[in-house]
């Protein structure tokens, strides 16, 4: 997991996404055209929350987000997706 200089606000969190599949489970290997968008990530850094809503998620936190969630940033030459935390699905 990365350590980056920055803060979300309120109830936003910054997700660092898990690489895309390499290959299928009988070893086909999946070009960079076909690869799926992943679905889950590691929350890198993570706001204080709103004042009647405290934060379930926490840095290090391996979650599970929609499909289309989130805006794509790139801090110091790695991207990021940055989201509310209502965008996130579940905690695994």
């Amino acid at each position: 997991m990365s350590k980056v200089n920055i803060t979300p606000l309120a109830d936003r969190v910054l997700v660092e996404a898990a690489p895309a599949e390499e290959k299928t489970a009988s070893g086909i290997i999946i070009p960079d055209t076909a690869k799926e968008k992943p679905q889950k990530g590691t929350v890198v850094a993570a706001g204080a929350g709103k004042k009647d809503e405290p934060m379930t998620v926490k840095e290090g936190d391996t979650v599970l987000y929609g499909k289309y969630s989130g805006t794509e940033i790139t801090i110091d030459g790695n991207d990021y997706l940055i989201m509310r935390e209502s965008d996130i699905l579940a905690i695994v």
